[in-house]
């Protein structure tokens, strides 16, 4: 275990420990490629007894390559003095800075580059939403190439230890390098190893004295359309012989498989594991293993093993900053672990909001202060709201008492988990439930908050924080069937008897009910008045289920279809304004939706000086916004 803590030598620099923080987007930076106090918050985060090297988010080597809308920049006038600042925090923190150089050819944002992207030859992106990318010219090709080299200058001036090179996932190195896209009949056509060979032989003549990392995908997950291992070999040698000092290995392609370029929770490990291992036989080059490895038991195989040398934590840096130092001093039962979900990291960087985290609402964000009008606080409920408020009130200094009427905390996150494909989600919310017990002097078990209560507890501040409630519809014969409710299906208080179940709302609830109990071999039928089948599910994990359960001969979707009435012989509906009849169902589960929880009544108002209503008590959303909720009042107060 101690290996992990080792130092390693990289080029002529000294890495504290074994660990690298890899290019993470943030979304934190202005448009116009100003660092933001947030960005230099989060780095100083992550450096602060961290990992040894700190690679920063993405940098597109000209304007035409980027990928988001706040990114950091390497090609204005200003950028080493801006990412300079980055650079100055991550070493004031006793850690290494690297940049990442990068070029998405067809994988660039047209709204963000002004127009179509530019690639080896005419592609089509899919995760861009088919956005077709026109030829680059070998004149466009030169700009891009004194790119390289102008950005390899400037990273030099900005004071980074190393660089790294982005040559697969998909991007501009990994689409010249691919036979099944690069269909140029020019030179950098007939060696497809040509633009890698010059974009490296470029960055080194730019920063000749820095050591340099090449990041590629062990396997891009895309037999149709990624790099083979054919094509791959070349780019490992080339490697080898111009001097690239580490090769750092992730999975998947940006534009053909997404779910792999972001190592989703429900994916297998064997064929990163597999991948990593045909790669370490190929190069003698150190390695850099990427892509779920925030469980310590993976990381000493993986090093034990001698499949790497290095091991990268993204996302489970985010969700808890000092990991490394918790796992160093043996509080291994402190660390808030990531769940790999993507719904607080990806989901919200795909909606245009900067990367957050399901677990840790203050990521990038400076430390709370402690109050100076310490109240006597009562929560009512023990959901993530209402654990989330109770951490951070009680970090600012406040007295508090957190009140659940179960006889367990979590809500209904204690149930989320046990969806198919989310069981890594599990240890996040143990870690959330000990450190309340571990941190509140009171909590009160099976006691929902009543006037009595409140009388009692006599708190300056009650915070009502009783969740949702499932929504129940009305519909004909729905009291004579054999009913549960989607929480009451988590929760297994209730039966489900065969073999025909109805899940009534094929939301996230409903879809994740409906593979569950096809995997258990139930024949299902999942409606939903509306479409899209899944809405409010992070787009990956709905993508995967929906192909999981697209391969359940049992399981039948149905959009856009409205249960009308239960019958001794069927089931009457509408879809799509006809209707039809469905045989009987033996069970029938609802997940249509949910309601905020009643507030709190008037008698309880009357008692106490302040109200504050949040999370879904307020307004039923996910978990995200439930945890960030908490945190917000704790800041308010």
């Amino acid at each position: 275990m101690e290996r992990m803590f080792n130092g390693f030598t990289l080029g002529d620099l000294e890495l504290a420990n074994r660990f690298v923080f890899p290019p993470v987007k943030l979304g934190y930076g202005e448009p116009n490629g100003t660092v933001t106090d947030r960005q230099l918050t989060f780095y100083r985060q992550i450096a602060r007894n961290g990992p040894g090297l700190v690679i920063i988010e993405p940098v597109s080597v000209t304007a035409d390559g980027r990928e988001h809308p706040k990114q950091p920049c390497v090609h204005l006038p200003e950028s080493v003095s801006e990412l300079r600042k980055i650079s100055d925090v991550i070493h004031g923190e006793g850690r290494l800075a690297c940049l990442h150089l990068n070029h998405a050819g067809a994988g660039a944002l047209p709204k963000i580059i002004g127009g179509q992207p530019k690639a080896p030859s005419v592609m089509t992106c899919v995760a861009r939403e088919g956005t077709v990318s026109e030829t680059l010219t070998e004149q466009e090709i030169e700009t891009v190439l004194e790119g390289y080299k102008s950005a390899a200058q400037k990273a030099h001036e900005a004071g980074f230890d190393v660089i790294e090179i982005q040559g697969g996932h998909g991007y501009l190195i990994s689409q010249f390098l691919n036979s099944k896209l690069n269909k140029r009949e020019d030179r950098y056509g007939m060696d497809r190893l040509l633009f890698p060979k010059e974009a490296i032989s470029r960055v080194k003549a730019g920063a000749p004295d820095m050591p340099l990392i090449l990041r590629i995908s062990g396997n891009e997950m895309s037999p149709e359309f990624g790099v083979s291992q054919e094509d791959l070999l070349p780019l490992l040698k080339l490697a080898e012989q111009s001097g690239i000092n580490a090769v750092h290995v992730g999975m998947g392609n940006a534009c053909f498989s997404p779910p792999w370029y972001f190592h989703h929770t429900s994916l297998p490990d064997k064929p990163q594991m597999d991948a990593l291992a045909w790669v370490r036989e190929h190069t003698t080059l150190p390695l850099i293993a990427a892509g779920r490895m925030g469980r310590k038991e993976k990381v000493i195989k993986v090093l034990d093993d001698g499949i790497t040398d290095l091991v990268a934590l993204g996302r489970p840096l985010i969700a808890d900053p000092d990991l490394i130092e918790k796992w160093q001093k043996g509080m291994d039962d402190q660390v808030m672990y990531c769940g790999y979900c993507l719904q607080g990291c990806l989901h919200r960087m795909k909606s245009g909001q900067p990367v957050g985290c399901n677990l840790n609402p203050a990521v990038g964000l400076p430390e709370l202060e402690q109050t100076t009008n310490p109240m006597k606080v009562l929560i009512a409920g023990g959901g993530p709201a209402g654990m989330s408020a109770a951490l951070y009130m009680n970090r600012c200094g406040h007295q508090v008492t957190l009140a659940e009427k179960a006889d367990h905390l979590g809500g209904q996150f204690a149930i989320a988990w046990q969806a198919p494909g989310k069981e890594k989600m599990k240890q996040g919310l143990d870690t959330i439930e000990r450190n309340v017990k571990t941190s509140l002097d009171s909590i009160l078990m099976d006691r929902p908050v009543d006037a009595a209560l409140v009388k009692e507890i006599e708190p300056d501040l009650l915070v009502w924080a009783t969740g949702a409630i499932q929504n129940i519809p009305e519909i004909n014969g729905l009291g004579d069937q054999h009913v549960m409710t989607s929480i009451e299906y988590f929760q297994d208080e209730k039966e489900v008897k065969g073999p025909r179940v109805l899940v009534i709302g094929a939301g996230r609830a409903g879809v994740e009910i409906a593979e569950k109990l096809g995997k258990e071999g139930y024949e299902v039928v999942a409606t939903k008045r509306t479409d899209p089948i899944g809405s409010m599910m992070e787009m990956i994990t709905k993508k995967l289920a929906l192909m999981r359960i697209g391969q359940m001969e049992k399981v039948t979707l149905m959009p856009h279809t409205t249960v009308k009435e239960f019958k001794p012989d069927g089931v009457q509906i509408e879809q799509d304004g006809k209707p039809l009849s469905l045989e009987p169902f033996q069970t029938v589960i609802l997940a249509s939706g949910m309601l905020s929880a009643a507030g709190p009544d008037e008698e309880i108002t009357n008692a106490v000086p302040k109200v504050e209503i949040i999370g879904d008590a307020m307004e039923v959303q996910d978990i995200f916004t439930a945890v960030h909720a908490g945190y917000n009042l704790a800041l308010h107060y």
